[in-house]
């Protein structure tokens, strides 16, 4: 007689599938952030190569460095905020600790920094609507600013969008966050 064959599941929990389908979101930006950084490491050596060797530096140098830091902080932005990679001021630890409110404490500052970050996005789409109404381009390659100031405040409501679930979460469901915070 055969042993009889572990039988699969017929139901698949659907946070598993939702944190990989996550994780594979959250490689998408960094990949893109890791381009643009080797852009820029090129791009600068370069520029100090030609500006050495031939006296001839790359003249947009200055506005592709503006363009990629913008991209590089603003694509990982989301990221590391759903990972609460974000440096911490540990003045309260210690009282929070010790009252056990950790995780309340780091899901009511995730949804509070989350709302916040409103304001800002708004303000970057004024600015960036502004730009564009005044046709304000780069210097040397003439590339409209409000391109940049657009994927800015885009970034920036993921990143809110991202710290309020992330709070809500740790709130509702703990289980399923299972980070260290």
């Amino acid at each position: 007689m055969k042993p009889a064959r572990p039988r699969t599941p017929i139901f698949i929990c659907p946070m598993t599938s939702l944190s990989g389908i996550l994780r594979t979101v959250s490689w998408f930006p960094l990949a893109g952030a890791s381009v643009v950084l080797f852009f820029l490491m090129t791009m600068t050596f370069m520029d100090v190569l030609l500006r050495s060797a031939f006296n001839s530096p790359i003249a947009a140098s200055t506005e592709l460095t503006r363009f990629s830091m913008a991209i590089i902080v603003f694509s990982s932005l989301p990221v590391l905020s759903g990972r609460g990679g974000h440096i911490r001021v540990d003045l309260l630890d210690g009282l929070i600790r010790r009252l056990g409110l950790d995780r309340i404490w780091t899901a009511l500052i995730s949804i509070l920094c989350g709302v916040i970050l409103w304001w800002p996005a708004n303000r970057i789409i004024d600015l960036a609507e502004r730009s564009r109404s005044y046709g304000d381009l780069t210097e040397y390659l003439e590339i409209p600013i409000f391109y940049i100031g657009w994927f800015i405040a885009i970034m920036t409501f993921v990143t809110m969008v991202v710290l309020i679930v992330r709070g809500v979460v740790l709130l509702i469901f703990p289980a399923l966050w299972g980070g260290d915070d």
